[in-house]
């Protein structure tokens, strides 16, 4: 339950990074992470990211530092509200008392029958979670799936609603199954997460997103003030000749909602209209704390040739909007494609934006080796610094990057010191890696967190037979050698795979049931 939008309307320095830390260690899928960063302990980290579990489908993971990232516990699952259920889409949040908020969906990821979107409360940092509160259900948007991408911001302005938590979302991509017109989406709590308000529509007449663009995802942020902001794309010919991006704002906890046009232009709004549709090109609205009247709003659009990061911003509240910007400092229309982009603001400011960069790779298709890139904008500076890489290395493409999400990342930016999470498969397997850096002298720190590891495959090396999990059977595979290319395929109807015919080296086994795409890498020593 993916959201792709690449265009807007026909719209680090030098490798001193050492290698980065591994945050998830599970051998088969750890995916899709975020990361979130106690205000009053900036030693108190939680991260909580899409894995596998034996006897699940795809759970909700986390893991807590309380130094800074250096020791990590034990990760912990949460348990679906139906046992045949998978979770996705996390997102977590500390509020100025220090509780830990998490939300993710809980569905039926085969036929689309129920599901919810629910927040967990956690009272001790993230170490145990509360029961699972309900946000809103596809039972509250009949043949509309209204549950995909749960986006969270919650006010800690210290003002009257601190505290107040808000949930965007938009409907899932089934076409068979969601009838236009479509709408964004918006649930509050104003009760510190116990409960929430019924789910409204986010747009209205004369915003209304129409029914050309089929996931109107909203992007929501609170600004230091305690007001409530979210931006969502529009196009409704009846309602205006333009494809339009809208700006919503509240400050009564969405009661009343305020509409202002962000970016409007004369072609269509090409939604999901991708030059490459593989690229992951979700968009987010971001407030500065320094400034409550400065927003920001990050997104990809090939409008320069190619698929680059760009950002506009508003310095007065939404009523008027900066030039385009592109931030990503490759050469102009050079043919490599950048998506997969973050941001966010310190305390005093600053910015940090990253993003997954093709540049140093050859070749200019979505399937080349990949860096993670970065660059940061003082405060009261117009331009970024030079961007950088805080990858240690160039990492190979691999199918499962193919699939819808698989590869979020996150950052977080506070007291100068900026945390970037990713997904890539420099192990064989997709997992999650963590670089920690300070912005100011450019030092790094990596940390591994602590995961749980599980027996997969055996022996390994193999020389005659390999043997694979049980969950293996009857499952469609893939044997890739380490070029990526495909040797061998079919539907395995054995646990024991027979490798004597193979040669020396590395291989890859892509296994596709209905717990979703587990890869396994392993080696062959005759």
């Amino acid at each position: 339950m993916k959201c792709l939008l690449l265009t807007i309307f026909c719209f680090l320095i030098a490798p001193f990074f050492a290698q980065n830390t591994l945050v998830s260690q599970g051998s088969t899928f750890e995916g899709e992470p975020y990361l979130a960063i106690n205000r009053q302990n900036q030693q108190h980290l939680v991260a909580a990211w899409m894995g596998f579990q034996v006897g699940n489908k795809v759970v909700i993971k986390s893991s807590v530092s309380t130094n800074g990232g250096m020791t990590w516990t034990t990760p912990i699952w949460q348990p679906h509200i139906v046992s045949t259920y998978s979770s996705a889409d996390v997102s977590v949040k500390f509020d100025d008392a220090g509780n830990v908020f998490m939300s993710y969906i809980d569905y039926d990821n085969e036929q689309f029958t129920a599901g919810k979107v629910v927040v967990r409360k956690s009272t001790d940092g993230g170490i145990t979670w509360g029961n699972a509160v309900e946000v809103l259900s596809l039972l509250d948007c009949p043949n509309k799936l209204c549950i995909d991408r749960p986006w969270m911001a919650i006010d800690c302005s210290g003002g009257p609603l601190d505290g107040t938590i808000y949930i965007t979302n938009m409907n899932a991509n089934q076409p068979t199954l969601v009838t236009a017109p479509y709408n964004p989406y918006v649930t509050v709590s104003t009760d510190n997460g116990t409960s929430f308000a019924s789910p409204r529509f986010l747009d209205t007449l004369g915003f209304l997103s129409g029914s050309s663009v089929a996931q109107p995802m909203p992007t929501p942020t609170v600004t230091s003030n305690g007001k409530f902001y979210a931006i969502y794309p529009s196009y409704l010919p009846s309602q205006s000749p333009f494809g339009r991006m809208i700006l919503a704002s509240s400050i009564t906890a969405c009661v009343d909602v305020n509409y202002q046009v962000a970016y409007q232009s004369a072609s269509p709004f090409l939604a999901n209209n991708a030059t490459n549709s593989l690229l992951k090109t979700g968009y987010l609205l971001r407030s500065n704390p320094n400034n409550s009247n400065h927003l920001a709003f990050f997104f990809l659009s090939d409008s320069d040739g190619d698929a680059d990061i760009k950002m506009m911003e508003t310095t007065n509240a939404g009523t008027s909007w900066s030039a385009i910007k592109r931030i990503n400092q490759d050469p102009i229309a050079n043919g490599k494609l950048q998506d997969l982009v973050w941001a966010d603001f310190d305390t005093d400011g600053d910015l940090v934006v990253c993003w997954r960069d093709r540049r140093n790779a050859a070749g200019s298709t979505y399937s080349v080796p990949t860096e993670i890139y970065c660059a940061v904008r003082r405060n009261g500076q117009a331009d970024f610094e030079e961007d950088f890489s805080i990858s240690s290395l160039q990492v190979d493409h691999d199918a499962i990057l193919e699939d819808k999400g698989n590869d979020f990342m996150n950052v977080a930016l506070q007291n100068d010191t900026a945390y970037a999470i990713w997904g890539d498969v420099r192990s064989g397997t997709l997992k999650i890696y963590l670089n920690k850096w300070n912005i100011n002298n450019q030092s790094s720190s990596l940390y591994e967190v602590y995961t749980q590891k599980e027996q997969l495959l055996y022996p390994n090396p193999a020389s005659q037979n390999v043997t694979l999990p049980e969950s293996a059977l009857n499952a469609e595979y893939y044997l890739y050698g380490i070029n990526g290319k495909v040797i061998e395929k079919g539907v395995l109807k054995s646990q024991v795979f027979d490798c004597q015919k193979y040669n020396n080296g590395n291989y890859f086994f892509k296994i596709v049931n209905q717990q979703g795409v587990s890869v396994y890498k392993f080696q062959i020593q005759h």
